[in-house]
């Protein structure tokens, strides 16, 4: 995955991505990967006025923990700048921060799991769209390798909840594990209203 991460990165007009190239079409990589487990993403909110300059910042974790909740945070993550609200984002949860060194570049980036929209629109009682995680026919999660520079913002999602109970045991770090489906959660502040309308 890091070096379909980075033949992308090195060939960013190359009319064949990375996935449909066989993996010896990838440049070599054998040096150390830096591992971290927060970023923070700044980002300009100009209907946020508490901000200087509208200038906003929160911290996105991708923290594991050895005797405790582990946490990963979602993500809003650009994808198609020509389309506007949520068609031109993706949902992803972040799984891990690292760099690594390329020849004479140093690459920040992050190991994602994909989540998609279902159906065409937002949930007509609540006005949500709704997104779920996405796994290949053997049940792995979809996973990917991208450059920060993509990632937006953090995403709250809601979980959709059914007629069943809801275990007293769930937490906020076992929740995106649980359920199946989720709310992009719209109305956390005025940007992300924008974003993912």
């Amino acid at each position: 995955m890091l070096r379909a991460f980075l033949y992308d990165q090195l060939y960013p007009d190359s009319p064949i991505p990375a996935s449909e190239l066989s993996i010896h079409a990838y440049p070599p990589f054998s040096r150390r990967v830096s591992i971290f487990y927060n970023a923070t993403a700044t980002f300009c909110a100009p209907s946020d006025l508490s901000g200087l300059r509208c200038m906003c910042r929160e911290i996105i974790q991708a923290t594991p923990w050895r005797n405790g909740q582990s946490r990963y945070d979602t993500v809003f993550i650009n994808s198609d700048p020509s389309e506007e609200g949520i068609r031109g984002v993706k949902v992803a949860r972040v799984l891990v921060f690292c760099s690594l060194w390329h020849e004479v570049k140093i690459y920040q980036c992050a190991l994602i799991h994909w989540f998609s929209r279902v159906g065409d629109g937002p949930d007509e009682d609540i006005g949500l769209w709704v997104v779920k995680p996405d796994f290949d026919d053997d049940g792995k999660p979809d996973l990917a390798i991208i450059h920060i520079d993509t990632i937006i913002r953090a995403a709250h999602l809601i979980p959709v909840y059914d007629s069943q109970y809801i275990c007293r045991s769930l937490t906020m770090h076992n929740t995106l594990d649980t359920f199946k489906e989720f709310y992009a959660n719209k109305f956390v502040d005025y940007h992300a209203f924008h974003i993912a309308a």
